[in-house]
């Protein structure tokens, strides 16, 4: 009789346990706040109360979007999908992963989880040194509107990782029919530059790094701060500053809230152009453009230049402004690889820090140490 009662209980847990296990959970119940950004904009991390599994939540992935939400939901150990869910599922921790932009490349590696990346889109443009060392086995899958499918189904992803420009990416459906899972990311289109880095936590959520990402990212505000605050303390005097190069008969001048604009001014710099206070680059005409340039200190960001003679032979008419009498031109082009990729736009991206620092040491070199004012990812164009 007791050893009835025995098999009894145990056989009470053991439903019980089942019955908890197996229970169906619904979409409402990932309300908890697993990782809820301090300077990124574009997505959220929630769980479940008594689950592993994860929902990643990405708003407005893509220029120009408005009240567009895209889901991934991570199911973690055998955890069954939210009954109600109809957006992307990722069974497991992603181990293989496509990466359509370099920039998720750099976040990977920032978390040492690169190795997990098994095909790219341009492959001569990435600066990684793992990829390149790779790239025999590293699948090139295209780019949008000319994907090799065949060959980016053999590469047997977990993930793909999408951006969209001006929408969706064309790839969606063709990864719906072949039943692969995706996720957009959204740094490019935040204008924080420590919120662009802060994407790297989504990344290493699902690689099943989140808490490994959470401590790299931390450091990087630390470190972004304390030299902000260097210029800050130093109380100096504000260089205006010139962004750009013509594109055509039009000067696309970024900003005052965007990335570059707001680099500029935590370095101590003041970004001359404050007509555009939107969200967006604005055109202006090479005249004005010109008459910016005559008046500023300095001229960033001049297109592909890597020399002041190769300025000048580009754009004659500027070759008599100030900054270019006085040599003040620079350029983020210091990193670029054989076939003109440039690790400003991959790397760069994950270490505003580093950014800042080199806009310090050409804007405000006094207030680093005489030591520490090698540039990284800029050079000056001489």
């Amino acid at each position: 009789m007791k050893a009835l009662k025995n098999l009894s209980l145990i056989l009470l847990l053991v439903l019980t346990f089942t019955g908890c296990h197996d229970k169906s959970s619904k979409l409402a119940d990932f309300n908890r706040a697993v990782y809820t950004p301090e300077y990124a904009s574009g997505f959220d991390i929630k769980g479940a109360d008594g689950k592993k599994s994860v929902l990643v939540t990405v708003t407005n992935p893509w220029q120009g979007a408005d009240s567009i939400t895209t889901y991934l939901f991570i199911a973690r150990d055998g955890e069954s999908v939210p009954e109600d869910f109809t957006g992307q599922v990722l069974g497991k921790d992603a181990e293989r992963i496509i990466c359509m932009s370099s920039t998720h490349i750099a976040m990977l590696d920032a978390i040492d989880e690169d190795r997990c990346v098994v095909g790219v889109s341009g492959i001569d443009y990435i600066s990684n040194p793992d990829i390149q060392a790779r790239r025999d086995s590293v699948g090139d899958v295209g780019y949008e509107g000319n994907i090799n499918y065949e060959l980016l189904l053999s590469l047997d992803p977990d993930l793909v990782l999408l951006y969209g420009v001006n929408g969706a990416s064309s790839m969606e459906g063709k990864l719906k029919e072949l039943n692969i899972p995706f996720m957009y990311v959204g740094d490019y289109l935040e204008e924080s530059p420590l919120g662009k880095a802060e994407w790297l936590v989504a990344l290493a959520e699902v690689t099943g790094k989140r808490t490994e990402g959470e401590k790299v990212f931390a450091d990087i505000p630390v470190r972004y701060n304390a030299l902000k605050k260097r210029v800050t303390d130093a109380a100096i005097d504000a260089p205006s500053v010139m962004l750009n190069t013509p594109y055509g008969d039009n000067w696309f001048m970024p900003s005052t809230e965007s990335y570059v604009a707001r680099l500029i001014k935590d370095a101590g710099g003041d970004y001359i152009y404050k007509k555009n206070t939107g969200n967006a680059s604005a055109p202006i005409d090479l005249e004005e453009a010109y008459m910016l340039t005559a008046q500023a200190d300095m001229w960033l960001n001049a297109g592909s230049a890597a020399s002041l003679g190769e300025l000048k032979s580009q754009f004659p008419k500027f070759t008599n402004t100030r900054c270019v009498r006085n040599g003040a031109v620079y350029n983020c082009n210091k990193r670029l690889n054989a076939a003109g990729g440039n690790d400003y736009w991959e790397s760069g991206v994950v270490r505003p820090d580093v950014v800042l620092h080199d806009l310090i040491a050409i804007m405000h070199p006094e207030a680093l140490d005489e030591n520490d004012r090698e540039l990284h990812y800029y050079q000056r164009l001489e």
